[in-house]
């Protein structure tokens, strides 16, 4: 064969290293992708699940240290308590240090409250599959938006009861269900009811709930990507579920002015470690797997959903980016548990900023 044609070969087109005579610039790269960024902003959705009285709202102020939801007094219930399940949403622009963030959160007031609790996740699923829906119909079109507008929900906050005991029939069943749809980050609610030794039996408990269920909680362990991923998500993994105490009031202990809840015993500080573990929660969720989280919901998640419902059309694609979808169907699609090989399935990585 021409060493000419034979060095154009596709097979032969490896990349290969090549030293550099002198400065170009690639680095710069990375300060347009930040000023891009900082233009556009971020989204971010996150759902809270959990009984009444668990202190939702006020884990959601303190994570983003924001009147983000407006939090009921114990014992002030506004009426009386609902019949079904409702699910509200809030949407707020937070800002520090010139980075946007377009907060969405779903709070889901009524789960697990009634005597009848069969079925009481079907509204939580739909909604979650709803906004997948939503998504799809929006990318499949021929003339789609710039910008798609992301309502997916990227991370769902479970919050367990502190009963010291294990993992309610109720809590295993809708966390099955759960865990093959979104991002799942159990937590054991109002921890400051637990001893310490409580606390950790607790959490030995669940976590072995949690293996014996089949139940794949965020980070998942297949998802791991490198050695110093999997270092980090491990011990993420051996605190999860972790054990918070949410408080949206300012104390002075010491001098110093912290969050805390007031008790007759002290004030408990919600951002030190030796009191509650609600550090490591805002950590994961804003710090260090906010972008992960992101990426898991488009790559996996969302992608089984759409896998599923392309399947479902039953009509080929008439043309190049032409796709015909069926109706939406009444229940949500059976989608598979979330499998590595799907969450890489497109070349490129999301842009939704």
């Amino acid at each position: 064969m021409d060493p000419l044609r034979r060095s154009l070969s596709p097979c032969s087109s490896r990349p290969t290293s090549c030293e550099m005579l002198g400065y170009v610039g690639i680095e710069a790269v990375l300060d347009q992708l930040k000023i891009k960024a900082m233009k556009m902003g971020f989204e971010f959705n996150i759902m809270v699940v959990g009984q009444s009285g668990l202190g939702k709202s006020t884990m959601v102020n303190t994570l983003f240290k924001s009147k983000i939801w407006k939090s009921t007094p114990s014992g002030l219930a506004l009426g009386p308590t609902p019949q079904t399940l409702q699910l509200h949403s809030m949407t707020h622009v937070i800002e520090e240090k010139g980075v946007k963030l377009k907060l969405t959160v779903t709070d889901t007031p009524g789960f697990g409250d009634q005597i009848n609790n069969d079925k009481c996740w079907d509204p939580i699923l739909g909604y979650i599959n709803g906004q997948y829906e939503q998504y799809l119909q929006e990318e499949i079109l021929i003339t789609r938006q710039r910008h798609i507008p992301d309502t997916r929900v990227h991370c769902c906050v479970y919050f367990v009861p502190p009963t010291g005991h294990s993992l309610r029939p109720l809590d295993i069943e809708f966390l099955q269900r759960l865990c093959r749809t979104v991002n799942v980050v159990p937590v054991i609610a109002r921890a400051d009811s637990l001893t310490l030794e409580e606390r950790e039996n607790f959490r030995r408990t669940i976590q072995h709930n949690l293996r014996t269920h089949s139940i794949d909680v965020y980070p998942q362990q297949c998802f791991d990507e490198d050695v110093n991923d999997k270092i980090l998500n491990c011990k993420i993994r051996d605190r999860i579920p972790f054990a918070v105490v949410g408080a949206d009031r300012e104390h002075m202990v010491n001098g110093r002015c912290v969050l805390g809840r007031k008790t007759k015993w002290g004030i408990i500080e919600v951002e030190n470690m030796e009191h509650c573990e609600f550090p490591l929660l805002r950590d994961l969720l804003i710090r260090s797997h906010l972008q992960d989280l992101k990426d898991i919901t488009h790559n996996v998640y969302y992608e089984n959903y759409r896998v599923c419902r392309l399947n479902e059309s039953h009509m080929l694609p008439q043309g190049p980016g032409w796709v015909n979808l069926d109706p939406t169907p009444a229940s949500p699609p059976a989608i598979p548990g979330p499998s590595k090989g799907c969450r890489w399935a497109q070349d490129n990585p999301s842009e939704e900023y």
